[in-house]
Formats: structure tokens, C-alpha cells, sequence
């Protein structure tokens, strides 16, 4: 058994708990005067241990048997509207059973991985209920997707299950990349094409996605306004989050400056999520 650690500025709890959410084996600590965090990560093998510091810093080490705690219940389902119930539960057996308690709802099974969007996590849980209710209006046509920062895949197979048609997926993260595909086939959604991107390098098709869904930090959404704004067709959805409150103000505004705007924001916790789209497109609608 080997444990990584790193100590962090608290501030940054939040987005820490978002990029291992899921994670039962993730342990965080406030140390003295409550400024600062220790994250504490327990893995089954050095290759993990290793994996997680390439990835984020830190250090690890071997632990003794009795230094070991699985803790935390994994996260319960997840309930979507009237449409979906995420679970991050895998076994055939078990999965069967849920089906057949919730004979309406329609199951994503993303089991816990060191990747973003379990679907538990207020920006994730947030995105996809927009996420049904823009499938609900586009539902006479055909629609496509691009989901950015994907992580776990998780809001682009809702997309594919609510009806989408062509739906794009990257993340610049290789090890949510191969969590995404995973999560893709045991959904019964392998049409979704996933890839490695940086989205600030993407460049997008010309005529663009009816629905973007962009999950990602506000510093990455500013940087990132100029490739978002080419990604959205005429008339098309934008979802976006991982904005903290008190970030959402630069991040509105850099979107104003790309021509992009936000008919509908809400704010779960010290997170912010919001729908929106081309300033032209909401100025016409209100007309």
C-alpha cells in the first residue's frame, strides 16, 4: 500500500475534491490556522502512487497496514430530473436491480476514477439537469454535441441518451480520456468519439455543435471563450461550469467580450453553472 500526499492553499479544497470526486481512498485534512490542506491519497500500488504525482506533485511513500482506512460510503444514486439516476455502481447484478426499482429512469453507471464529473458534484449534477432540459426543446430535431473537459464522460453519454446524434468529447487529461471511453462502452453509448485535446488549441469544425457543454475551471473558460464561441453553431446551447462564485464575474465577462451571453445562472453552494449562448441569438429571442 503506498499514500501520495500534498499540501495546498484551502481555497483550493473545492477544486481538489472535484478532480478526485468519487474517490473513496482521497483524504483531505485543514492543518493549523485553517489556510492551508493536506491531501492524502491511498493507493494499491506504487504504479498508482506514481501515476498521481506525474499528474499533480507531491510526494508518496510505502504505509504500514494499520495506516490504512477505506473510509466514506461511496457516493448514493444520483437522481436527474425524471430521466436519469447515475449510480456508480457497476456489477451487472446490482445494476439489473436498480433498473428494476427505477423502471423510468434511464442508468449511467460511472464508477469512481481520478477523473472529473461522477455526476455527485454540484457543477456536474448542475450541468445535466440543463442538460435534459435543453434535450426536452430540441427534441423535434436533430442535435449535436461537443462536451469540453469531459472527464468521466459523463455528460456527453446523457447527451447521446437524451437523443443527441454526432457527439464530440476531449479532455487534454489522458488518464480522463481513457476513463471517458471506458465509461462510453459500459454505457452502450460507443458512437461518442472521444479525444486528447487541449481545448485552448482546439480547433473546432466551421459549422460548429448545436449543444456545447463546457465543465471547466474559470481560468481555463476565460482563456478559452474565443474557441468556445467558434464551437457553437448559430442558435446553439452552451452549458457551462466549474465556475466558482466568486470568479464568476470575469468569467461572464470575458464571455461578453466573445460575444457570448447567459439567459439562465445558477449558483449551487460556491459553485456557479450556466446556460446561455451567442449575444445575437438571446438579443433576437427577446425581441
Amino acid at each position: 500500500m503506498f499514500v501520495w500526499s500534498k499540501l495546498s492553499g484551502a481555497q483550493w479544497m473545492d477544486a481538489w475534491e472535484e478532480r478526485f470526486a468519487g474517490n473513496p481512498n482521497l483524504v483531505i485534512e485543514y492543518l493549523k490556522g485553517g489556510k492551508s490542506i493536506r491531501l492524502r491519497l491511498f493507493c494499491n500500488d506504487e504504479k498508482e502512487a506514481k501515476a498521481v504525482r506525474a499528474r499533480f506533485g507531491g510526494t508518496y511513500r510505502k504505509v504500514a497496514g494499520e495506516e490504512w482506512n477505506k473510509p466514506v460510503t461511496p457516493p448514493r444514486p444520483l437522481k436527474v430530473r425524471d430521466v436519469f439516476l447515475l449510480t456508480p455502481e457497476a456489477r451487472p447484478k446490482e445494476l439489473a436491480a436498480l433498473q428494476k426499482a427505477h423502471p423510468k429512469r434511464q442508468i449511467i453507471t460511472i464508477p469512481p476514477e481520478m477523473a472529473f464529473g461522477t455526476g455527485d458534484h454540484a457543477t456536474t449534477s448542475t450541468c445535466l439537469r440543463l442538460l435534459v432540459d435543453v434535450a426536452r426543446e430540441r427534441k423535434a430535431a436533430t442535435w449535436t454535441v461537443a462536451d469540453l473537459g469531459t472527464g468521466t464522460g459523463v455528460l456527453a453519454i446523457a447527451a447521446r441518451k437524451l437523443g443527441a446524434g454526432e457527439t464530440f468529447a476531449c479532455d487534454f487529461d489522458p488518464f480522463a480520456v481513457a476513463a471517458a471511453t471506458r465509461n462510453t462502452l459500459r454505457n452502450h453509448t460507443p458512437e461518442i468519439s472521444t479525444r486528447e485535446q487541449d481545448v485552448l488549441k482546439w480547433k473546432p469544425r466551421k459549422k460548429g455543435y448545436d449543444v456545447v457543454l463546457a465543465n471547466l475551471f474559470s481560468t481555463v473558460l476565460i482563456e478559452a471563450w474565443p474557441v468556445i464561441a467558434k464551437a457553437l453553431a448559430p442558435g446553439g446551447d452552451l452549458i457551462v461550469s466549474g465556475i466558482l462564485a466568486s470568479q464568476a464575474w470575469d468569467v461572464f465577462t470575458a464571455a461578453a467580450a466573445n460575444g457570448i451571453g447567459f439567459r439562465k445562472v445558477i449558483r449551487k453552494g460556491k459553485w456557479v453553472t450556466a446556460r446561455g449562448g451567442h449575444l445575437a441569438d438571446l438579443i433576437a429571442a427577446e425581441a
